[in-house]
């Protein structure tokens, strides 16, 4: 089997953070090393497979077909096989996707950084991957003809959040716990919220993208699910997160503080988040000025020793506004 390229520099990986997310090219940054860059490739690679699951141009057989072969790469790294496909896949993307087409394209480095990571990580990364992208090509199974995928109920909705978000929730968990003995009396804790931490920020971005997501052909908010009681639902998923952010918090030396600022911030901006959508509907988003402020606010709590986040009942976008 032909080896991979070498590692991508660390450089370069940020590049790529940079052009396909948002918050979490505000929150890695936080992370103390070697985490940051564990966690910067499993961004990496989750980012590929969501891509394909996201990719409603193609038909749903090239989507699955495509999550297969990913999976393949991930658990039989092969050199020649990645190039392939990564300029096949580059290719075929849509106009309008340049960050993604970018990250398609170097699925070989991608993947070459990820087999440089330690065992440990590797394996934390490499199954909760393929976890992720299985069941996105369950869901995507489902779509109709034109690729059209309705969720039914909340139930279903959860189990769809849990593919995509609470999986990565785990997955930071017991990459937070690797070689940390300081806080392993707070793992059970951090491990009974992890995929409802992940849930949180997932629905909250499913409530505020739901117009978008409705013109491409994704129906996630379940039509008949009363709106309230998904808004329930994502406060309630907050509350998790919020104790999940707490137990991190209690146990975390202040040198790796960066672990709790990852994990806040997104909870943070989530919770404003979520009082605009309520507030203003589908749609409505936090400005760059008031995300910074969260950002600001955030460092000035965990500097005074100030819990990270505050309860999802407390109108956070009202205080910022």
């Amino acid at each position: 089997m032909a080896e991979l390229p070498a590692p991508t520099a660390a450089a370069s990986l940020d590049d790529l953070l940079e052009k396909t997310s948002r918050t979490f090219a505000l929150s890695i940054p936080l992370l103390p090393e070697p985490t940051r860059q564990e966690v910067t490739i499993a961004y990496l690679l989750f980012r590929i497979a969501d891509t394909f699951e996201d990719a409603a141009a193609w038909p749903k057989e090239r989507r699955i077909e495509a999550l297969g072969r990913f999976v393949r790469l991930v658990e039989r790294p092969a050199a020649e096989e990645a190039g392939e496909l990564a300029a096949a896949w580059s290719a075929a993307l849509p106009d309008g996707h340049d960050g993604y087409r970018e990250l398609l394209a170097e699925t070989p480095a991608v993947l070459a950084a990820f087999d440089a990571l330690g065992p440990h990580a590797r394996s934390v990364v490499g199954r909760h991957t393929v976890r992720t992208a299985r069941g996105m090509a369950g869901f995507v199974a489902r779509a109709d003809g034109g690729g059209r995928l309705e969720l039914v109920d909340l139930a279903d909705l959860a189990g769809y959040c849990y593919v995509v978000a609470g999986i990565v929730g785990e997955m930071l968990t017991e990459l937070f716990l690797l070689d940390r003995p300081a806080l392993a009396p707070a793992a059970p804790e951090l491990r009974r919220h992890a995929a409802r931490f992940g849930e949180a920020l997932q629905l909250v971005n499913i409530l505020k993208d739901a117009a978008d997501d409705a013109g491409e052909g994704r129906r996630f908010l379940p039509a008949a699910t009363p709106r309230a009681a998904v808004f329930a639902r994502a406060r309630s998923d907050l509350d998790a997160a919020a104790r999940y952010v707490a137990a991190l918090q209690e146990r975390t030396p202040r040198q790796e503080r960066g672990l709790v600022a990852f994990c806040a911030l997104p909870v943070r901006l989530a919770l404003a988040t979520l009082d605009r959508v309520e507030d203003r509907g589908a749609g409505a988003k936090l400005t760059r000025p008031e995300v910074f402020a969260i950002a600001a606010e955030l460092e000035s709590d965990l500097e005074a020793g100030r819990p990270a986040v505050r309860s999802s009942g407390t109108p956070v976008a009202a205080q910022i506004g």
